[in-house]
């Protein structure tokens, strides 16, 4: 399934669009700083909501428009400690590292002549591994299970978590999906260990307060805070881009990393920041947990993720989407469509770009029958088209 229409960002993204694992800067070059070790919570409690104050009306403007009602608004907190204590145990750092044959030790250039390079070849000698990168994760049941980033680990021979305690332990792969970049690793635990539960990200709003954590360059235990600063951002990334835009800073090593709401819930995961020069500008990306719950049951439960696919070539129209290709035997071939069509909703849902009707088939699950409503020859129609099944090298 592609688009004809091109993506104008596309170009300063490519330059500018960092995925946030540490490549240089790995928490397994020795024990990260981290605080003491903390209880183990069951759960996180919510934290008590911030006080409330009263915006007077304004005066009106000079020329006799009505004053704005006043707005009751949420402060923020004096401090987000109460919050942090309650959620930092459940956030890990992961330590990516490859088995090497040869003995050798090959130092990243980024950390030649500084005190990081001495350690570095000292873990060389002892564990004859090579340090690929660090990232984050979290904790989303006691038995050990966590979530991260494919982006972080899909590629690893070997991964170590590092708990908040400075306890680390081997992690096996659970399972990933390339297409939403979430992964699912577990660490087994003499112990239940401390978790935290997610959140509504449909519930959150632009201006909202959010809590990062993560592993930034390596610096375990490691909290940011700032607002939500905008909802659906498009990357071009994949058919499920639906990004949280963040202003809490966000750096390498942040990948895989919670972001949290004010009662501790992840409502997002740390996935990417716009940087020029490499470290954080005010502008992160977070995927929804809308997106990620969904797709971590499923990889708990089968090891994969099945997506939706149509199979057609698509273009924007005006408030509609327009079918210029249909792929031969394809899903929606077979379901009817033709060229020209223009698809108006899907199971009722209005869909008025080419990417809002990627992220609905993407969504879907194989086998789905869904009510497609269309215009063709300037007349209205109803189809039933059962989704297919998207093949390993669809580019969209």
């Amino acid at each position: 399934m592609t688009m004809r229409r091109s993506l104008a960002s596309a170009s300063f993204l490519a330059a500018s669009l960092l995925a946030t694992d540490a490549r240089a800067f790995p928490s397994f070059f020795g024990k990260s700083p981290s605080p003491p070790p903390q209880p183990a919570a069951p759960s996180v409690p919510p934290v008590p909501p911030a006080s409330k104050v009263q915006i007077p009306a304004q005066p009106p403007v000079p020329d006799g428009a009505p004053a704005l009602p006043p707005v009751l608004v949420q402060s923020g907190p004096l401090t987000f400690a109460p919050l942090v204590k309650r959620v930092i145990p459940a956030v890990v750092n992961i330590a990516i590292t490859q088995t090497r044959n040869d003995g050798g030790t090959k130092i990243p250039p980024q950390i030649k002549g500084t005190p990081l390079e001495k350690r570095y070849r000292e873990k060389m000698r002892r564990h004859q591994e090579e340090v690929l990168g660090a990232g984050s994760g979290f904790i989303i049941d006691p038995s050990g299970i966590i979530v991260t980033n494919d982006h972080v680990v899909g590629d690893a021979d070997n991964v170590t978590v590092s708990l908040s305690n400075g306890q680390e332990l081997p992690a096996k792969l659970v399972g990933v999906d390339a297409l939403t970049d979430v992964a699912v690793i577990k660490v087994e635990s003499p112990k239940p260990l401390p978790y935290v539960a997610w959140g509504d990200s449909q519930k959150v709003d632009v201006g909202d307060w959010i809590l990062v954590a993560g592993n930034p360059f390596g610096f375990g235990s490691s909290v940011t805070a700032g607002i939500v600063s905008a909802r659906g951002r498009d990357l071009g990334a994949g058919s499920l881009d639906d990004f949280l835009q963040l202003d809490a800073p966000i750096n390498p090593g942040n990948s895989g990393g919670p972001a949290f709401n004010m009662r501790g819930q992840v409502v997002a995961v740390n996935a990417a920041m716009v940087s020029p020069a490499g470290g954080s500008v005010g502008i992160g990306f977070g995927i929804p947990s809308e997106i990620v719950a969904p797709v971590v049951e499923q990889l708990r439960k089968n090891g994969h993720v099945d997506h939706g696919w149509l199979g057609v070539t698509l273009d924007d129209g005006d408030g509609s989407v327009q079918i210029v290709d249909v792929d031969k035997d394809g899903p929606a071939m077979k379901g009817g469509l033709l060229r020209q069509d223009r698809v108006n909703a899907i199971n009722g849902a209005p869909v008025d770009n080419a990417r809002a009707l990627l992220r609905t088939i993407a969504a879907a699950k194989p086998n789905d029958t869904l009510s497609f409503s269309l215009t063709r020859k300037d007349k209205p129609l109803t189809l039933a088209i059962k989704i297919g099944k998207r093949p390993a090298d669809a580019d969209d």
